[in-house]
C-alpha cells in the first residue's frame, strides 16, 4: 500500500478550512456578528472527530494563530482556545461520533460554549470584553447549525474519498 493508497484528500481537508477561515472574517455588523456561527472552529471540530490522525491540536492551534492574525486580537488568543477544544473533542471523538445528531448538537454546544467563555475571558483581562449575553448567541446558533455542516462535511469526505 503506497501512501498515496493511506491517506488521500488533503485538499478537500485544506480547501474546506481556508471557506471555513473566509467565512469567519467576514466584516459584519457587531449585531449581525454575534448570530454567526463559529465556522472554523465547526468545520475543525468535524475533521478533528472524523480523522484525528490528519487534524489535531497542532493544526488547530495553527488555524488559531492565522485567526487572531486575521482578526487582530491578542496573539495566540484563538490558537490556546482552539487547541483546546480540539483537544477535548479528539479525547471524546469515538463518543461523540457513535450519538444521534440532536446529541451532537449538545455537546457541539458545549464545545461552542468552553470556546465563547475563554475567549469572553481573554478580552475581559484586557479590557474588550463585549457584552456577556451577545457572547453567548454564537454558540447556540453553532449547536443549531451543526447537523447541516456534519451532514454537508460528511458528504464531501465521501465523495472526495478523504481518508
Amino acid at each position: 500500500m503506497s501512501i498515496h493508497d493511506r491517506s488521500r484528500g488533503g485538499w478537500a481537508i485544506a480547501a474546506s478550512l481556508v471557506m471555513a477561515m473566509l467565512l469567519s472574517i467576514l466584516p459584519l455588523p457587531p449585531m449581525v456578528h454575534a448570530f454567526m456561527p463559529e465556522w472554523l472552529l465547526l468545520v475543525t471540530i468535524y475533521w478533528s472527530m472524523a480523522l484525528p490522525h490528519r487534524v489535531g491540536v497542532g493544526v488547530a492551534w495553527c488555524l488559531g494563530l492565522l485567526l487572531d492574525v486575521l482578526r487582530d486580537t491578542l496573539l495566540g488568543q484563538y490558537a490556546l482556545v482552539m487547541a483546546l477544544v480540539i483537544f477535548i473533542t479528539i479525547h471524546l471523538h469515538q463518543r461523540i461520533r457513535v450519538v444521534p445528531l440532536w446529541q451532537q448538537s449538545i455537546t457541539i454546544l458545549v464545545l461552542c460554549l468552553i470556546y465563547a467563555l475563554i475567549n469572553f475571558w481573554i478580552k475581559g483581562i484586557q479590557g474588550l470584553a463585549p457584552d456577556f449575553w451577545m457572547a453567548l448567541i454564537s454558540p447556540f446558533v453553532s449547536a443549531l447549525i451543526w447537523p447541516a455542516i456534519f451532514l454537508f462535511m460528511r458528504n464531501l469526505r465521501r465523495y472526495y474519498q478523504v481518508n
